[in-house]
């Protein structure tokens, strides 16, 4: 049984960045992120549904991750600049399982010209902080590849420990990709009746 995490989704604010679900107002902004990181993010992504970078595409992606968000099975948040409002990139907790697990997936991506500033540091920090304790989710696995050197060290720099490798583990820019399996536990973890 899902259980409904919140009645309001999250708004996460850090010293550069407001972290939050996606409303149609910001259709022409995420466009415009992807349209213009098509080719840096294909590098590490999967490959991007047909008319993704049509407002109809969005209408239905943004109802779809608030209900996904409701029924406690993700968290699809983008990131976006605290002064410009422009979307710099995103942060997605998925396919979480409660039970017995209490678990999720994170996956992030952020613009080209926004590396190696700290944002996605900055961000993810504040998204975990969320899943942790408002959540309430145990542990949070993040998987990369292994030439990712900026995903290697931002998932270091989080806390985030290597588990295992992954062969042949996603099909992305056009080929199956070997990953680094990663994770985070939450120490302060308590049952809610989930």
């Amino acid at each position: 049984m899902c259980m409904k995490v919140s009645t309001k989704p999250p708004l996460l604010v850090t010293p550069r960045l407001r972290l939050r679900l996606a409303k149609r107002s910001d259709i022409p902004a995420i466009i415009e992120y992807f349209r213009k990181n098509e080719e840096h993010l294909a590098k590490s992504g999967p490959l991007r549904p047909a008319g993704y970078l049509t407002n109809a595409f969005w209408q239905k992606q943004i109802a779809s991750d608030s209900e996904l968000y409701s029924t406690d099975k993700a968290l699809r948040l983008f990131l976006f600049d605290l002064n410009t409002e422009d979307v710099i990139g995103t942060a997605n907790f998925t396919a979480i399982v409660r039970g017995a697990a209490h678990f999720c997936f994170l996956g992030y991506g952020i613009g080209a010209e926004y590396q190696g500033r700290g944002l996605m540091f900055e961000g993810l920090r504040s998204a975990i902080e969320y899943v942790f304790d408002e959540m309430n989710l145990h542990r949070i696995m993040a998987n990369y590849m292994p030439s990712n050197k900026r995903s290697s060290a931002l998932l270091a720099r989080l806390g985030f420990k290597e588990e295992g490798y992954a062969r042949d583990y996603l099909f992305l820019n056009g080929k199956w990709c070997d990953h680094i399996m990663t994770a985070l536990t939450n120490a302060n973890w308590q049952p809610r009746g989930h």
